[in-house]
């Protein structure tokens, strides 16, 4: 991540993380049944407005030569929160419609990002502080079962489970962006963030 030496910029990805963990705990309260599916234009909306911090947070650590967390946050932020949220809101109003769309669309993007996650990890497991690694894993687990749930490969029983798998990464998000914030604030570990997985 990005530090503040001579004028540079510093890291914005505290926020990038805040957008993932909102993404997450609403991902979360949909495929767990905690709202009504009314709310789908809403999570759009939330969505989008996540996609505008993702980008942001991608240029930023890209310019600041940080490959893995720039590129993902760039995917992220263009597919998982640009066309979620767009998507979200088209498909709301196509049931309201009675538009007829073969969603199994979906799967096969998931399945792009789902295969790129799994292959990126271990830059994950071996760049990144533990909790991170954590975010990751968690997400690879999460977007495995959105994926093959749109895909129609497995069952919509699985989506309590994804939910559990993408709310364990949005609060590992919170304390990843919040150690960030705090540890630089106090010069030292207010919270702690051990080092990577892999050496």
């Amino acid at each position: 991540m990005s530090s503040n030496e001579h004028g540079a910029w510093a890291s914005p990805a505290p926020a990038g993380l805040v957008a993932l963990a909102i993404a997450c705990f609403c991902f979360y309260a949909v495929l767990g049944g905690k709202v009504d599916h009314s709310c789908i234009p809403l999570l759009g909306i939330w969505l989008l407005g996540g996609f505008f911090v993702q980008v942001i947070v991608a240029v930023i650590e890209l310019k600041g030569g940080h490959l893995t967390g720039g590129n993902v946050f760039l995917f992220f932020s263009a597919f998982f929160m640009l066309v979620g949220g767009l998507e979200f809101i088209f498909k709301y109003f196509a049931a309201s419609n009675g538009w007829a769309i073969d969603t199994r669309i979906d799967g096969w993007a998931w399945l792009v990002l789902w295969i790129v996650l799994i292959m990126w990890t271990p830059a994950y497991l071996k760049q990144s502080p533990l909790v991170m690694s954590l975010v990751v894993l968690a997400l690879d687990a999460g977007v495995f079962f959105v994926a093959f749930m749109d895909l129609q490969l497995i069952s919509h029983s699985y989506a309590a489970l994804a939910s559990k798998f993408l709310l364990a990464g949005g609060i590992l998000g919170i304390y990843v962006a919040s150690a960030i914030v705090l540890n630089t604030a106090f010069s030292k570990n207010v919270l702690p963030m051990p080092g990577p997985i892999l050496k």
